[in-house]
């Protein structure tokens, strides 16, 4: 760690506490040797103005897909950690439907040094079963010992609730949760959209929201009997919501994430767009009532963190008829932006609020220690605003895909730079 910077002029935002104030920050060798009101750059050390930016405990996104191994031609963990440093992110959690999928401890531990010497800390989720195929528990306890921090079996959820129950019991002896994508497969026939009106006029197979709810149902019933902690994926519904909300009421260890296209966009853009397969994600966009739950649902402490999902696809995987087309797009690059534009700014969180649900939460969920603002601490930061009114365009996308409706979209907020592991990375463009 031979980083050593000023960062000048700056407030300083403590997401644990909420406190703010008006603070200058100095590296020495990559940990915080100095943090008061004004602070004299050392001779030799160089000053970086943060005048009118905040600075917290660095982001983490706990919900993205890097592609690797297997499936590079979309994205690395190389390039997927320059999209997560240009976004704001020093952390994020790698879900395991790769090719291999992350299923044993050597591929949790390729991961793992994939990541090295990288400035976005790695961290590596492994599957539930064997082969994400839900009939065998995967070697669990070994690929915490590697470094799982969390299990799931994402877009294949586990059918099965006697094995549900039995990897609930298993986590919770290794104290780590089960992220779900919540969706019963048996009331979803392959569908492509949000099943409602949009999708009846289009004549596009849908997807119910009751498939999504009927699981999160089950699985808040099976962590309240095992005591097992259960973590729901980009939840998408308003009665999805709700049943996190009473779960929670009754003191069921269930923590719940929302991504901000679940927010920023209805149905309605896969007509709007004309069957832009952008618009295309699992769980689908949903109703404006939907989106009005999820705000609901971050504001009242229901919805615990935001997550993007990010899932880069390869361009010519996207440039096909929207029923051939994979699900997913990119949300590294877009995350702040949209959080302030549709929830700080309208007042639904505040600026603390939503830098809490970035910073802190993630990686309470996954049991990780927060970065401590205070000297002495490795510096672990992101440099941001939430003034900056601007228009994402491909110039800002740094994934090796380029998969995502909102090029041209208005923004409001900007992610400057962020310091980790010896590194300071700005954004550029």
């Amino acid at each position: 760690m031979a980083l050593d910077v000023l960062l000048s002029g700056g407030t300083v935002l403590d997401a644990r506490t909420g406190e703010s104030r008006r603070a200058d920050v100095l590296i020495r060798d990559g940990r915080i040797a100095r943090l008061a009101e004004s602070v004299d750059a050392p001779e030799g050390v160089r000053e970086w103005d943060a005048t009118g930016r905040t600075i917290s405990q660095g982001w983490m996104d706990m919900h993205v897909h890097f592609r690797e191994p297997g499936q590079e031609h979309k994205e690395t963990i190389e390039t997927g950690a320059r999209a997560a440093a240009w976004g704001g992110f020093t952390a994020v959690a790698c879900m395991p439907n790769t090719d291999p999928p992350i299923a044993t401890r050597d591929v949790v531990e390729f991961v793992r040094k994939r990541g090295e010497g990288l400035a976005v800390d790695v961290y590596p989720i492994g599957t539930v079963s064997k082969r994400r195929e839900g009939e065998e528990l995967a070697e669990m306890s070994d690929m915490a010992e590697g470094g799982a921090v969390a299990f799931s079996d994402d877009g294949s959820p586990v059918q099965h609730g006697g094995l549900m129950r039995h990897a609930l019991e298993y986590a919770r002896t290794l104290g780590k949760p089960i992220l779900g994508h919540e969706e019963d497969l048996t009331l979803n026939p392959h569908g492509h959209m949000n099943e409602g009106a949009v999708a009846t006029r289009l004549g596009l197979p849908g997807i119910p929201g009751l498939a999504e709810e009927a699981m999160i149902a089950r699985d808040a019933l099976l962590a309240e009997f095992t005591g097992g902690h259960v973590h729901v994926c980009h939840i998408s519904t308003a009665r999805a919501v709700d049943i996190v909300r009473q779960s929670k009421a009754r003191g069921v260890p269930v923590t719940a994430e929302a991504c901000p296209h679940h927010w920023a966009l209805t149905d309605a853009a896969v007509e709007a767009t004309g069957y832009d397969t952008h618009t295309k994600m699992h769980p689908p966009l949903r109703t404006a009532a939907d989106v009005e739950a999820i705000k609901a649902g971050l504001a009242d402490g229901t919805i615990d963190a935001i997550a993007t999902d990010h899932a880069p696809h390869a361009g010519y995987e996207k440039e096909v008829e929207f029923t051939e087309a994979p699900f997913g797009i990119l949300g590294l690059e877009t995350c702040w932006g949209l959080t302030v534009r549709d929830l700080v700014r309208p007042g639904v969180l505040t600026l603390a609020q939503a830098v809490h649900k970035l910073a802190v939460a993630p990686r309470e969920i996954l049991g990780l220690d927060v970065p401590a603002l205070e000297e002495g601490a490795p510096a672990n930061l992101t440099i941001f605003d939430d003034s900056t009114e601007w228009t994402f365009g491909r110039e800002h996308i740094h994934s090796k895909s380029h998969n995502t409706p909102f090029v041209g979209a208005p923004m409001v907020g900007r992610a400057w730079a962020i310091v980790n592991k010896g590194q300071l990375v700005e954004a550029e463009g």
